[in-house]
Protein backbone atom coordinates (compact mmCIF):
# COMPACT_ATOMS: atom_id res chain seq x y z
CA UNK A 1 0.00 0.00 0.00
CA UNK A 2 2.88 2.35 0.62
CA UNK A 3 3.83 2.44 -3.15
CA UNK A 4 0.35 3.26 -4.11
CA UNK A 5 -0.01 6.51 -4.21
CA UNK A 6 -3.99 7.07 -3.99
CA UNK A 7 -3.86 4.04 -1.19
CA UNK A 8 -1.37 5.79 0.49
CA UNK A 9 -3.91 8.57 0.99
CA UNK A 10 -6.58 6.78 2.00
CA UNK A 11 -4.52 5.14 4.75
CA UNK A 12 -3.23 8.64 5.95
CA UNK A 13 -7.29 9.71 6.42
CA UNK A 14 -7.92 6.74 8.11
CA UNK A 15 -5.01 6.89 10.16
CA UNK A 16 -6.00 10.82 10.92
CA UNK A 17 -9.81 9.56 11.67
CA UNK A 18 -8.98 6.65 13.88
CA UNK A 19 -6.59 9.13 16.18
CA UNK A 20 -9.27 11.39 17.08
CA UNK A 21 -11.81 8.35 17.48
CA UNK A 22 -9.64 6.54 19.53
CA UNK A 23 -8.41 9.68 21.77
CA UNK A 24 -11.42 9.53 23.36
CA UNK A 25 -13.78 12.55 24.95
CA UNK A 26 -11.28 15.47 24.35
CA UNK A 27 -13.24 17.29 27.39
CA UNK A 28 -11.05 14.90 29.65
CA UNK A 29 -8.32 15.87 31.36
CA UNK A 30 -6.33 13.65 33.27
CA UNK A 31 -9.30 11.21 33.79
CA UNK A 32 -11.77 14.24 35.02
CA UNK A 33 -13.92 16.18 33.40
CA UNK A 34 -13.08 19.52 32.49
CA UNK A 35 -14.52 22.54 34.35
CA UNK A 36 -16.66 24.42 31.73
CA UNK A 37 -17.83 27.01 34.31
CA UNK A 38 -17.76 28.36 37.66
CA UNK A 39 -20.07 30.35 39.63
CA UNK A 40 -22.69 29.64 42.05
CA UNK A 41 -26.42 28.81 42.03
CA UNK A 42 -28.47 31.70 43.86
CA UNK A 43 -32.06 31.63 44.67
CA UNK A 44 -33.46 34.20 47.51
CA UNK A 45 -30.46 34.65 49.46
CA UNK A 46 -29.00 31.53 49.67
CA UNK A 47 -25.98 31.18 47.29
CA UNK A 48 -24.47 28.06 46.32
CA UNK A 49 -20.78 27.38 45.06
CA UNK A 50 -20.75 25.48 41.84
CA UNK A 51 -18.98 23.90 38.90
CA UNK A 52 -20.42 23.10 35.46
CA UNK A 53 -19.48 19.91 33.54
CA UNK A 54 -20.43 18.45 30.03
CA UNK A 55 -23.06 16.32 30.75
CA UNK A 56 -22.84 14.92 27.18
CA UNK A 57 -20.15 13.56 24.43
CA UNK A 58 -20.13 13.20 20.77
CA UNK A 59 -18.74 9.56 19.64
CA UNK A 60 -19.04 10.17 15.85
CA UNK A 61 -15.45 9.75 14.65
CA UNK A 62 -13.95 12.89 13.39
CA UNK A 63 -12.37 13.41 10.08
CA UNK A 64 -9.94 15.48 9.01
CA UNK A 65 -9.51 17.38 5.67
CA UNK A 66 -6.69 16.10 3.42
CA UNK A 67 -5.37 17.03 0.32
CA UNK A 68 -6.51 13.83 -2.24
CA UNK A 69 -2.86 13.54 -4.18
CA UNK A 70 -0.33 13.45 -1.38
CA UNK A 71 -2.70 13.19 1.61
CA UNK A 72 -1.29 16.08 3.48
CA UNK A 73 -3.53 18.05 5.83
CA UNK A 74 -5.62 21.21 4.88
CA UNK A 75 -4.95 24.16 7.62
CA UNK A 76 -6.67 27.11 6.92
CA UNK A 77 -5.42 30.42 7.66
CA UNK A 78 -6.97 33.68 9.30
CA UNK A 79 -6.07 36.33 6.74
CA UNK A 80 -7.47 40.04 7.18
CA UNK A 81 -9.47 40.56 3.66
CA UNK A 82 -8.05 44.45 3.78
CA UNK A 83 -4.09 43.63 4.05
CA UNK A 84 -3.94 40.16 2.50
CA UNK A 85 -1.81 39.15 5.73
CA UNK A 86 -2.34 36.60 8.24
CA UNK A 87 -3.53 37.63 11.76
CA UNK A 88 -2.25 36.53 14.83
CA UNK A 89 -5.15 35.66 17.86
CA UNK A 90 -4.19 38.27 19.94
CA UNK A 91 -4.83 41.21 17.06
CA UNK A 92 -8.27 39.63 16.19
CA UNK A 93 -11.56 41.30 17.85
CA UNK A 94 -14.95 40.59 17.40
CA UNK A 95 -17.28 43.13 15.41
CA UNK A 96 -20.80 43.70 14.98
CA UNK A 97 -22.26 43.95 11.58
CA UNK A 98 -24.93 47.21 11.84
CA UNK A 99 -25.15 47.91 8.31
CA UNK A 100 -23.44 46.02 5.44
CA UNK A 101 -19.73 46.29 5.63
CA UNK A 102 -19.71 48.45 8.49
CA UNK A 103 -18.74 47.34 12.22
CA UNK A 104 -18.47 48.24 15.48
CA UNK A 105 -15.61 46.71 17.46
CA UNK A 106 -15.91 44.89 20.93
CA UNK A 107 -13.29 44.08 23.10
CA UNK A 108 -12.61 41.73 25.97
CA UNK A 109 -13.51 44.75 28.39
CA UNK A 110 -15.69 45.74 26.84
CA UNK A 111 -17.65 41.84 27.22
CA UNK A 112 -16.27 42.27 31.19
CA UNK A 113 -18.43 45.35 31.80
CA UNK A 114 -21.50 44.12 31.12
CA UNK A 115 -23.17 44.47 34.80
CA UNK A 116 -25.56 40.70 34.39
CA UNK A 117 -26.19 39.08 37.44
CA UNK A 118 -25.93 35.58 35.36
CA UNK A 119 -22.36 35.85 34.30
CA UNK A 120 -21.30 35.01 37.81
CA UNK A 121 -24.38 33.00 38.53
CA UNK A 122 -26.91 30.38 37.67
CA UNK A 123 -29.86 32.81 38.67
CA UNK A 124 -33.01 30.89 39.52
CA UNK A 125 -35.86 32.83 39.64
CA UNK A 126 -38.91 31.01 39.87
CA UNK A 127 -39.70 26.81 40.36
CA UNK A 128 -42.33 25.27 37.95
CA UNK A 129 -43.86 21.58 37.39
CA UNK A 130 -41.51 19.67 34.77
CA UNK A 131 -44.29 18.83 32.62
CA UNK A 132 -45.13 22.54 31.75
CA UNK A 133 -42.05 23.20 29.95
CA UNK A 134 -42.56 22.21 26.29
CA UNK A 135 -39.36 20.13 24.92
CA UNK A 136 -38.55 22.48 22.39
CA UNK A 137 -37.09 24.87 24.45
CA UNK A 138 -34.50 22.75 25.41
CA UNK A 139 -30.94 22.75 24.31
CA UNK A 140 -28.01 21.33 26.20
CA UNK A 141 -27.34 19.46 29.58
CA UNK A 142 -24.61 20.09 32.07
CA UNK A 143 -23.75 18.87 35.39
CA UNK A 144 -23.92 20.67 37.97
CA UNK A 145 -21.40 19.95 41.20
CA UNK A 146 -21.12 21.80 44.13
CA UNK A 147 -17.71 23.05 45.49
CA UNK A 148 -16.65 21.67 48.90
CA UNK A 149 -18.43 24.50 51.05
CA UNK A 150 -21.36 24.58 49.14
CA UNK A 151 -21.93 20.61 49.93
CA UNK A 152 -25.13 21.54 52.58
CA UNK A 153 -26.66 23.94 50.55
CA UNK A 154 -26.43 21.47 47.75
CA UNK A 155 -28.04 18.98 49.71
CA UNK A 156 -30.79 21.01 50.88
CA UNK A 157 -32.03 22.18 47.73
CA UNK A 158 -32.05 18.95 46.28
CA UNK A 159 -34.24 17.53 48.66
CA UNK A 160 -36.70 20.29 48.60
CA UNK A 161 -36.58 20.19 44.78
CA UNK A 162 -37.50 16.32 45.11
CA UNK A 163 -39.89 16.94 48.03
CA UNK A 164 -41.46 19.31 45.93
CA UNK A 165 -41.77 17.78 42.39
CA UNK A 166 -40.67 20.46 40.79
CA UNK A 167 -37.18 22.38 38.59
CA UNK A 168 -35.85 25.57 39.17
CA UNK A 169 -36.32 28.13 36.16
CA UNK A 170 -32.94 30.23 35.80
CA UNK A 171 -30.67 32.58 33.57
CA UNK A 172 -27.25 32.03 33.39
CA UNK A 173 -24.62 33.38 30.80
CA UNK A 174 -22.11 30.75 29.29
CA UNK A 175 -19.67 31.52 26.24
CA UNK A 176 -21.01 35.39 26.08
CA UNK A 177 -24.39 34.20 25.73
CA UNK A 178 -26.94 34.32 28.39
CA UNK A 179 -29.57 31.58 28.41
CA UNK A 180 -32.37 30.67 30.25
CA UNK A 181 -32.24 27.11 31.95
CA UNK A 182 -33.42 24.84 33.93
CA UNK A 183 -32.25 22.98 37.12
CA UNK A 184 -33.67 19.76 37.70
CA UNK A 185 -32.58 16.57 39.68
CA UNK A 186 -31.39 13.27 38.17
CA UNK A 187 -29.54 10.80 40.29
CA UNK A 188 -28.43 13.14 43.03
CA UNK A 189 -26.61 15.36 41.10
CA UNK A 190 -27.89 18.33 39.71
CA UNK A 191 -29.05 19.02 35.78
CA UNK A 192 -28.85 22.35 34.13
CA UNK A 193 -30.07 22.70 30.85
CA UNK A 194 -29.86 25.36 28.60
CA UNK A 195 -33.27 26.61 26.82
CA UNK A 196 -34.00 28.47 24.19
CA UNK A 197 -35.65 32.07 24.85
CA UNK A 198 -39.12 32.24 23.25
CA UNK A 199 -38.95 34.32 20.58
CA UNK A 200 -35.94 31.64 18.88
CA UNK A 201 -38.75 29.54 18.83
CA UNK A 202 -40.13 29.34 14.77
CA UNK A 203 -44.08 28.98 14.62
CA UNK A 204 -45.08 26.03 13.01
CA UNK A 205 -46.59 27.23 9.90
CA UNK A 206 -47.80 24.91 6.79
CA UNK A 207 -50.21 25.13 4.44
CA UNK A 208 -50.23 21.19 4.11
CA UNK A 209 -51.89 21.35 7.77
CA UNK A 210 -54.44 23.87 7.14
CA UNK A 211 -56.40 21.19 4.78
CA UNK A 212 -59.64 19.71 5.55
CA UNK A 213 -59.27 15.43 5.83
CA UNK A 214 -62.11 12.89 6.84
CA UNK A 215 -61.09 10.26 10.39
CA UNK A 216 -62.98 7.92 9.92
CA UNK A 217 -63.67 6.35 13.34
CA UNK A 218 -62.38 2.66 12.38
CA UNK A 219 -58.96 4.76 11.50
CA UNK A 220 -58.91 5.79 14.50
CA UNK A 221 -59.52 2.75 16.66
CA UNK A 222 -56.47 0.89 14.47
CA UNK A 223 -53.69 3.81 15.16
CA UNK A 224 -54.47 3.65 18.66
CA UNK A 225 -54.58 -0.10 18.53
CA UNK A 226 -50.88 -0.15 16.67
CA UNK A 227 -49.68 2.61 19.18
CA UNK A 228 -50.80 0.18 21.74
CA UNK A 229 -48.86 -3.00 20.44
CA UNK A 230 -45.92 -0.70 20.09
CA UNK A 231 -45.86 1.06 23.64
CA UNK A 232 -43.76 0.12 26.49
CA UNK A 233 -40.86 2.16 28.98
CA UNK A 234 -38.16 4.35 27.73
CA UNK A 235 -35.10 1.98 28.00
CA UNK A 236 -32.40 4.01 26.51
CA UNK A 237 -30.20 1.35 26.34
CA UNK A 238 -32.06 -0.63 24.07
CA UNK A 239 -31.23 1.60 21.60
CA UNK A 240 -27.75 1.85 19.55
CA UNK A 241 -26.66 4.05 16.95
CA UNK A 242 -26.28 1.82 13.68
CA UNK A 243 -24.75 4.42 11.72
CA UNK A 244 -21.77 5.22 13.53
CA UNK A 245 -21.16 1.43 14.66
CA UNK A 246 -21.42 0.53 10.58
CA UNK A 247 -18.74 3.62 10.01
CA UNK A 248 -16.49 2.20 12.44
CA UNK A 249 -16.16 -0.88 11.51
CA UNK A 250 -15.92 0.68 7.49
CA UNK A 251 -12.79 2.88 9.00
CA UNK A 252 -11.01 -0.40 10.53
CA UNK A 253 -11.56 -2.46 7.08
CA UNK A 254 -9.80 0.49 5.51
CA UNK A 255 -6.95 0.81 8.54
CA UNK A 256 -6.57 -3.09 8.01
CA UNK A 257 -6.44 -2.12 4.29
CA UNK A 258 -9.08 -4.25 2.88
CA UNK A 259 -10.48 -2.95 0.10
CA UNK A 260 -14.05 -1.44 -0.16
CA UNK A 261 -16.59 -2.33 -2.86
CA UNK A 262 -19.71 -0.73 -3.63
CA UNK A 263 -22.83 -3.09 -4.10
CA UNK A 264 -25.08 -1.47 -6.87
CA UNK A 265 -28.76 -1.43 -5.47
CA UNK A 266 -31.66 -2.55 -7.89
CA UNK A 267 -33.25 -0.22 -9.62
CA UNK A 268 -36.04 0.55 -7.06
CA UNK A 269 -39.84 0.22 -8.99
CA UNK A 270 -42.66 3.28 -7.95
CA UNK A 271 -43.59 3.54 -4.76
CA UNK A 272 -46.86 1.70 -4.08
CA UNK A 273 -49.77 3.62 -2.77
CA UNK A 274 -52.08 1.90 -0.33
CA UNK A 275 -55.55 2.07 1.06
CA UNK A 276 -54.47 3.70 4.95
CA UNK A 277 -56.13 1.31 6.81
CA UNK A 278 -54.93 -1.86 4.54
CA UNK A 279 -51.48 -0.34 5.58
CA UNK A 280 -52.77 0.29 9.76
CA UNK A 281 -53.93 -3.45 9.60
CA UNK A 282 -50.26 -4.90 8.56
CA UNK A 283 -48.52 -2.58 10.87
CA UNK A 284 -50.98 -3.75 13.74
CA UNK A 285 -50.27 -7.64 12.45
CA UNK A 286 -46.78 -7.16 12.22
CA UNK A 287 -46.48 -5.69 15.72
CA UNK A 288 -48.45 -8.18 17.68
CA UNK A 289 -46.57 -11.08 15.61
CA UNK A 290 -43.31 -9.84 16.91
CA UNK A 291 -44.81 -9.12 20.70
CA UNK A 292 -45.47 -12.92 20.07
CA UNK A 293 -42.24 -13.87 19.19
CA UNK A 294 -40.69 -12.41 22.12
CA UNK A 295 -38.34 -10.10 20.33
CA UNK A 296 -37.36 -7.82 23.00
CA UNK A 297 -36.75 -5.13 20.83
CA UNK A 298 -38.21 -3.51 17.60
CA UNK A 299 -36.99 -5.12 14.33
CA UNK A 300 -35.98 -3.82 11.03
CA UNK A 301 -38.40 -4.38 8.32
CA UNK A 302 -36.97 -5.41 5.34
CA UNK A 303 -39.68 -4.70 3.18
CA UNK A 304 -40.34 -0.98 1.14
CA UNK A 305 -42.95 1.17 2.99
CA UNK A 306 -45.96 1.71 1.54
CA UNK A 307 -47.44 5.09 1.27
CA UNK A 308 -50.74 5.39 2.51
CA UNK A 309 -53.46 7.29 0.41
Amino acid sequence: MAGDRTGQTVAVRIDSVHTQWAAGDPTRYDGRVRTIWKGAITFGLISIPVRLYPAVQTKTPRFHLLHADDGGRIRYQRVCSVCGKEVDWDDIVKGFEFEKGRYVQLTDEDFESLDVESIRAIDVVTFVPLEQIDPVYFDKPYYVAPEPTGIKAYRLLAEALQAEGQVGVAKVSLRDRESLATVRLRDDVFVLETMHWPDEIRSPEFEELDRKVELRDNEIKMARQLIQQLSGDFEPDAFTDEYRAALEELIQRKIEGEEITTVAEPEQEPTKVVDLMEALKASVDEAKRQRDAGSGGRKKSTRRKASAS
